[in-house]
């Protein structure tokens, strides 16, 4: 049995206020019980912020390995959505979606709130080992951090053309990696972001920066799913 998966998927959304109450139904009667039936999910996160005037989401799977994501069972349910999802798909906007593996972590548990920024990782200074795993190392050792994680999206297997990508009405946004600071509340990640220049992460000015707090949460196991296949 794997303890802990070594890859992460990370999805953002916005949706408009009046659908939420549907969306947040589908996701959590529906679709993240769906999305780790797949084999090689482990567990779903679901975190929520509000922001000029949207709904917005975040949303992160635990993954056995960067294999899964391009895998017989994530694909075969990427290109047979439910009715329900076909119905949620058009209404997601600024949809922005990327896995691959946990190349850097530091820190224990996890926190109420994340603060998830996309970067490029040359660009921001990591694209070797050792500046990555000291980077986390550093934020995680900040006051009220518990967990703080680095993702190098596979760009091949996010980048798989599927049905539920065709249904979406904008392209999806792409990025090359993801850094993720789970904090104990929203003044520590914003604390967190706030020494980013100490930190030596360059990130640009148009970087997304929204904390989200966390709203829903389904392990592989508590599903009834047992260990995955």
């Amino acid at each position: 049995m794997t303890l802990r998966g070594t890859a992460q998927l990370a999805i953002w959304s916005d949706i408009d206020p009046d659908q939420e109450t549907d969306y947040l139904h589908w996701l959590t009667r529906e679709h993240v019980l769906e999305r780790v039936g797949v084999d090689g999910f482990l567990a779903g996160r679901v975190f929520r912020a509000e922001a000029s005037g949207k709904r917005r989401f975040f949303i992160t799977y635990e993954l056995q390995d960067t294999g899964v994501l391009a895998g017989a069972s994530y694909l075969a349910r990427l290109n047979a959505p439910t009715p329900w999802s076909q119905r949620t798909m058009p209404i997601l906007q600024n949809f922005a979606r990327g896995g691959g593996p946990v190349v850097a972590r530091a820190g224990l548990g996890s926190g109420s709130v994340v603060l998830p920024l996309r970067l490029d990782l040359a660009a921001a200074g990591l694209h070797e080992a050792a500046a990555r795993q000291a980077l986390v190392q550093r934020i995680a050792a900040l006051d009220a951090v518990a967990q703080v994680w680095l993702v190098q999206v596979d760009a091949a297997s996010t980048g798989v053309q599927t049905r539920e990508k065709s249904m979406r009405r904008s392209a999806e946004g792409v990025f090359d990696g993801v850094l993720v600071i789970e904090a104990l509340h929203t003044a520590a990640a914003q604390a967190a972001l706030a020494v980013r220049p100490v930190l030596g992460l360059g990130l640009p000015e148009a970087v997304d920066t929204q904390a989200f707090s966390a709203c829903f949460q389904l392990d592989r196991r508590l599903a009834g799913l047992g260990d995955p296949a």
